[in-house]
């Protein structure tokens, strides 16, 4: 089964959508198998994060945007603004792409692991993303 899911972003940070791709798995009726979610962008990713304490989301946010800041005269891509580079720096750093293991119907999380969009733009965004379960 293969589902495309249309998220709005307010801009950046770490946007949580888990309890969307529990709900394809739980569609696609899998007993045991394996839940691919892929991002068509190149300036978002996705990651397995932290969901209970919202610090831990802030940490990784200030974090990273100290790791890849925006003005570094370094950049010659800029033709959507100052957080256009370094949004697809941070994409490339991190992940595009999640394999989750499927057992007994259910998504294979540890219990404060949260699936999560990281909008890198600042602007608010469309982003679209593929979820793909296999299995039997």
């Amino acid at each position: 089964m293969v589902e495309e899911m249309t998220m709005s972003t307010p801009g950046r940070g770490l946007h949580e959508f888990t309890p969307a791709v529990r709900a394809v798995v739980a569609q696609a009726g899998v007993r045991e198998g394996l839940c691919t979610i892929f991002v068509r962008h190149t300036s978002c990713s996705l990651t397995i994060q932290e969901n209970a304490d919202p610090s831990a989301k802030h940490d990784l946010e200030v974090w990273l945007n100290k790791l890849v800041p925006e003005h570094d005269p370094i950049y010659t891509h800029t033709a959507e603004g100052p957080d256009d580079m370094p949004s697809h720096i941070k994409a490339a750093l991190t992940a595009t792409s999640l394999s989750i293991p499927i057992m007994e119907r259910a998504l294979v999380l540890g219990m404060w692991q949260g699936i999560y969009l990281w909008e890198h733009r600042r602007a608010a965004h469309t982003r679209h993303v593929v979820v793909h379960v296999g299995g039997a």
